[in-house]
This record gives structure tokens, C-alpha cells and sequence, in this order.
């Protein structure tokens, strides 16, 4: 049975607590940090394969080498708490269960980049995720964790939380760093890059909180025992949140490359009702959805990108038979139409068309053109937008599209 790394304190009692962090073994990957040079730290992380966790999937050590080494330079790292992915509860967790696990990473990683000063950005509805950030921070700051001279090591880091306004586009990095600036959310181009010039223009690392939790493990136990856990291309733990038509939703942590099928049935419970499988979205409602004859694909990055769809954040949505799959597209457009930052064309039109379509094919509207129209839509906006935000607004309604056309055609015929 694999021994849960990132939700080990997940579910033990005051597990927020910082007594009850350190009874756990925590803030004990700290000091090894500290005894060792960034360089050595930034090695470690690239031999791990540490790969991002909030969707991406870009390999952490390489992220961090990108970071200027000059001591002279001002540099920033941000944690990105903007969890807005539907079907995406895994960081919430992290942080109202187990923040100084997320705490220690931000420091870890902070001095492997030479970074004195850390941002948290959360998504303004978590309100208990703010004030479990706020508490673990001072915390940290009373117990000498934060401050000018961390464990008296010479090294300090200053950290401090910040509320954004609900924006979905703000878990993108650029986006978030605008928000966090005082600006409206929105991507900024790239290149620069946020390594060479970020938040107010100074060389900047965002993470998300999965991925600074994987770093105090990396560090206490050793990057060759990380790169033992999943798949040679896609190491580690891994949290998969389960939702929709199962018996038991909730965060699982399984290795990487875990088949979905077992995740499925193994953990969350099976379907509810002992209904059939009629489709499952693997990373989120962004990733293309995946049919029953694809559940034994193994959930890492390669494996999902040749079933063609995306690990995504790991949020699996299950959907049983009976479901109306053209109500499904027609929410998820919906959500990505109104989210639309309305930066470029493509998406602010492109977005409002697809889900003024669907509506009008769900409530039985539809005109014989239609789907063409959707399809038009989607080849219009798929890599024509100025960031990945029309892309995952187009990407699932054209597998939809692909995987269930005959009811999207009998909806033309009459209403759902």
C-alpha cells in the first residue's frame, strides 16, 4: 500500500497547528536546506523530476536555474493559492489542513532561488485557507522559521498573504502577478519570462502549493527515493481529486502513473448507483474527456497526452450513464465564457459564441448548422489565443463534440 506523503497529516487532529506539524517530523527538512549551497538544492530538485503541479506540468529544477544567481538581484517567489480549475480541490486542502508543510517548501525553495521576500496569492473565496495562511505565517515568524535569521543560519525570508477577487485566469502565472500588483488580472506577454522579469519587474518563481510541498520530502529523504515514486518521465506522489458521479469524492495521493481505472474504482468508490461509465474528464474541466475503453490509461503526463488529453491538475470528474454529455459541454463553456479576461478577440468572442451555441442546441433551438459551427468555433480559437485560456475553453467542447455527436444532433431534432 503507498505510503501517503502529502496528506500524511491530512484528517489528524490540530493538524493546522505548528505543535502539531513538529511532533510530525516537519520543519526537519529546514535545517538540512540551510546546511547546503542553492546550487546543491537546485540539483537535487532537477534529479528528482519534480514536475509542476498546477497544471503544466514544467520540470521544477530547470524552473529554479532559470532564476539569476547575482545575490544583488531583488527576487521574488509567489505561491499560488488561486485553485479555480472545477473539479480542483487539492491545494485548498493543503493549506486548511497542513499549511507550515506548504510554509516549509516556500522557505526551502526561497533560498535555493536567493529570494528574501515570498507573496501568497489565494483565490478571495477560500476564507478558511486566509486565515489558516495568516496564523501558520505568524506562527513560523514567532517560532524563528520566518524572520531576518532563520534558525541562525543568516539567511531570512519575509512572507505574506494576499486575497484575489475570484478570477479564474489569475492561476495563470502572469495574470497572477498582475493581480498581485494591484492591476486587473490579466496574462502578460511572454517573453520576459517571470524568471527575468516578474513581480514589479524583478525576477520572480511562481509555484503552486502541491508542488512546494514535494520539496521538504525531496530534501529529508533524498531526490533518487522521489524519482523511485511513479513513472521514469513523471516522478513522485501525486494528488488526484475525484468528483462527480462516485461513491466517495474526496483528494486521493497515489504514485504517479496510477491507472485511472484504479483510482476510480479502488479508492473513490466506484460509480454511484452501479451506473456505467459514459465519460471521464482526467485533469479538469480545461483536459478533453476520455472514454470508458480508456480507463486503464495510467494518469502521469505522457501516458494522458497519448490518450489524447492532459494531466491537467489530476482532477478527475467522472460521468455515469444517463448524463446529458450536450449539458455537460454546455456548462463547461459557460464557465470558460465567463471567465474570458476579454484581453484578445479569439476568446472574448470566440468563448461567448460557443456557449450562446450550446445553449441554444440544449434547450432544443439548435439550427442543422450548428455543429459545424461549434466546430468552426473551436479550430477559430485553439492557438489563437493570447494564453491557454481559449484552449481550455475549446478543447473539451470539440472531444465532446468528437465522442457524443449523435446527441448533439438529436438535440437539433427536438429538446433534451
Amino acid at each position: 500500500m503507498f505510503e501517503k506523503v502529502l496528506l500524511r497529516n491530512a484528517g489528524v487532529p490540530g493538524s493546522e497547528r505548528i505543535d502539531v506539524y513538529l511532533s510530525r517530523g516537519g520543519y526537519q527538512a529546514l535545517p538540512q536546506a540551510l546546511a547546503r549551497t542553492p546550487a546543491e538544492l537546485i540539483d537535487m530538485v532537477k534529479r528528482s523530476g519534480l514536475r509542476g503541479r498546477g497544471g503544466a506540468g514544467f520540470p521544477s529544477g530547470l524552473k529554479w536555474g532559470f532564476m539569476p544567481t547575482d545575490p544583488a538581484i531583488t527576487k521574488y517567489v509567489c505561491v499560488n493559492t488561486d485553485e479555480g480549475e472545477p473539479g480542483t480541490f487539492k491545494d485548498r486542502q493543503l493549506v486548511e489542513q497542513d499549511p507550515h508543510q506548504v510554509i516549509e517548501g516556500v522557505i526551502i525553495t526561497s533560498y535555493a532561488v536567493g529570494a528574501h521576500r515570498a507573496f501568497v496569492y489565494i483565490r478571495g473565496e477560500f476564507f478558511d485557507g486566509m486565515k489558516r495562511w495568516v496564523k501558520a505565517i505568524a506562527d513560523a515568524y514567532e517560532r524563528g522559521y520566518l524572520g531576518r535569521d532563520i534558525l541562525g543560519s543568516g539567511y531570512g525570508l519575509d512572507l505574506s498573504v494576499h486575497r484575489g477577487a475570484g478570477a479564474y485566469i489569475c492561476g495563470e502565472e502572469t495574470a497572477m502577478i498582475e493581480s498581485l500588483e494591484g492591476k486587473r488580472g490579466q496574462p502578460r506577454k511572454k517573453p520576459p519570462f517571470p524568471a527575468q522579469a516578474g513581480l514589479f519587474g524583478r525576477p520572480t518563481l511562481v509555484h503552486n502549493v502541491e508542488t512546494l510541498c514535494n520539496v521538504p520530502h525531496i530534501v529529508q529523504r533524498g531526490p533518487e527515493w522521489y524519482a523511485g515514486i511513479g513513472t521514469p518521465k513523471s516522478t513522485g506522489p501525486k494528488i488526484f481529486c475525484v468528483s462527480g458521479h462516485v461513491n466517495r469524492p474526496g483528494n486521493y495521493e497515489l504514485p504517479l502513473g496510477a491507472p485511472l481505472r484504479e483510482i476510480i474504482f479502488e479508492h473513490a468508490g466506484g460509480v454511484r448507483g452501479g451506473r456505467a461509465i459514459k465519460a471521464v474528464i482526467p485533469g479538469g474541466s480545461s483536459t478533453p474527456m476520455l472514454t470508458p475503453d480508456q480507463l486503464d490509461t495510467p494518469m502521469d503526463f505522457e501516458s494522458l497526452a497519448q490518450a489524447g488529453s492532459m494531466l491537467g491538475t489530476g482532477a478527475v470528474i467522472v460521468i455515469g450513464e444517463g448524463t446529458c454529455m450536450v449539458d455537460v459541454t454546455r456548462r463547461i463553456a459557460r464557465f470558460f465564457a465567463h471567465e474570458s479576461c476579454g484581453y484578445c478577440a479569439p476568446c472574448r468572442v470566440g468563448t461567448r459564441r460557443l456557449a450562446e451555441t450550446l445553449e441554444r442546441v440544449e434547450t432544443g433551438q439548435g439550427r442543422p448548422g450548428d455543429l459545424d459551427l461549434l466546430a468552426g468555433l473551436c479550430e477559430g480559437i485553439q492557438g489563437r489565443t493570447f494564453c491557454p485560456l481559449g484552449d481550455a475553453a475549446a478543447a473539451p467542447v470539440r472531444r465532446s463534440l468528437e465522442l457524443f455527436r449523435g446527441e448533439f444532433e438529436a438535440h437539433i431534432r427536438s429538446a433534451c
